[in-house]
């Protein structure tokens, strides 16, 4: 069998990293005060919508990992600031891409055991936890580029979309 899952999740893991340093660069050109806004969102402001993808992904990770992610809740803030923000994303972002990067091909299709917040065990096909954690990404990445549009207009916010990634950096970018 090829090395379809392995391929895939990487791409997802660096596309990951890559949308991520374009939406933190473009968030530095805007002021920091219009970034802790209260705006209506799901997690009232684009520093609250970064931080819940942060917390998101540690809680993930730590369960991809076998780590014990409960102590987190989905709306902490670990960050108020922009720049604290960034450097935690770009080190979440490198975990997630040697997470992915560390696994075999027949590990994709293997199960995690987990926990829910609430302690409800749950057992979910790694393969399909990589594709929620991914798409769970791109989801919120949404919303904050909406929010950072509705700040400085269109032209404040960078292309995202995977096509982008794949038309200039894959497969030709690295972990």
């Amino acid at each position: 069998m090829a090395e379809l899952y392995q391929s895939h999740f990487r791409m997802f893991a660096l596309y990951n990293r890559w949308a991520n340093v374009r939406l933190y660069a473009a968030a530095a050109q805007l002021p920091a005060k219009a970034l802790a806004e209260e705006r209506g969102a799901f997690f009232g402001t684009v520093i609250g919508v970064l931080n819940h993808l942060l917390v998101a992904d540690r809680i993930w990770l730590g369960r991809l990992q076998g780590g014990d992610p409960l102590a987190y809740r989905l709306d902490e803030v670990l960050f108020t600031t922009l720049d604290e923000l960034a450097e935690a994303r770009k080190a979440e972002d490198a975990r997630l891409i040697a997470c992915v990067y560390a696994l075999e091909e027949a590990e994709f299709g293997g199960k995690v055991a987990y926990q829910t917040l609430a302690g409800v065990p749950q057992a979910q096909l790694r393969h399909h936890v990589l594709a929620h954690v991914f798409n769970h990404q791109t989801h919120h990445r949404g919303q904050a580029h909406d929010l950072m549009c509705q700040i400085g207009g269109k032209d404040a916010v960078p292309v995202l979309d995977l096509l982008a990634y794949q038309r200039h950096s894959w497969p030709d970018d690295k972990p």
